[in-house]
């Protein structure tokens, strides 16, 4: 399995890689965060220690995460328009290395992504330890690849593009709004404080922005690994289910 999955991936690195146009489009909603939103805020007291940055830039990475991940689905219906997935299932590669070379290829352009979104940041006013934002980056990697797993395997059982737009976008916005990516949650009124406890991706971000103030063993970082790991894993599986279901003769 892992010689296949190699060779998925291969194959679909080589062509993101020939694909500038889609690299640079992938991370431009969170640029613009970057540089029109975050400058906005450097005055602000957001109730956070360190800088504005240190919780802003965490936020940003874990959106590129969030929407990169989600909407990677759109990419497999093509193929799937085109017979790629048809001739795929007459191969001896199984339906769980597709999936996960796949998904492998995401989470290296989403990591790629996020570095040099630091690096940009940077520019910004960003100080952060190398170790916490290194912390940072496994966040993001375990975070894109569960969400780019699922993405497919919804994917691969709705019928047209613009149904599983629909779908991503109607869940995408709302958890992203409600986990406090792009301002920390402790701004927000009380019920809303209380209901974005319910959202898995609060957790992530606030680990995130713990690790970028150089904080790795308390109990923020401890949850935010936890959950950001039994997501990964549930996705993974609901994934692969999906996945085998729809692909399988």
């Amino acid at each position: 399995m892992l010689g296949d999955i190699g060779v998925v991936f291969g194959r679909h690195l080589r062509a993101t890689l020939r694909s500038k146009t889609n690299l640079l489009f992938g991370m431009l909603q969170p640029l613009l965060f970057l540089a029109l939103f975050g400058p906005l805020l450097t005055r602000l007291d957001l109730g956070t220690a360190g800088s504005s940055w240190q919780t802003f830039v965490p936020g940003v990475l874990v959106q590129l995460a969030l929407l990169g991940g989600s909407f990677v689905g759109l990419g497999i219906l093509m193929d799937r328009k085109l017979g790629v997935i048809d001739r795929m299932r007459v191969t001896p590669v199984g339906p769980v290395a597709l999936l996960l070379g796949r998904t492998l290829r995401d989470v290296v352009q989403l990591v790629a992504q996020s570095v040099l979104l630091v690096l940009l940041a940077l520019a910004f006013g960003l100080r952060a330890p190398l170790a916490g934002v290194l912390a940072g980056l496994a966040f993001v990697a375990v975070l894109a690849m569960a969400l780019s797993a699922l993405s497919y395997g919804l994917a691969m059982n709705v019928r047209t593009s613009p149904e599983f737009a629909a779908i991503a976008n109607t869940a995408v916005m709302p958890l992203m709004l409600a986990s406090g990516l792009l301002l920390p949650m402790s701004l927000a009124p009380g019920w809303l404080d209380g209901a974005s406890r319910a959202v898995p991706f609060r957790y992530t971000v606030d680990a995130v922005r713990e690790v970028f103030l150089g904080h790795y063993a308390n109990g923020t970082v401890a949850a935010g690994a936890a959950v950001t790991a039994g997501l990964a894993a549930l996705c993974l599986l609901a994934a692969a289910r999906l996945f085998r279901r729809a692909v399988s003769p």
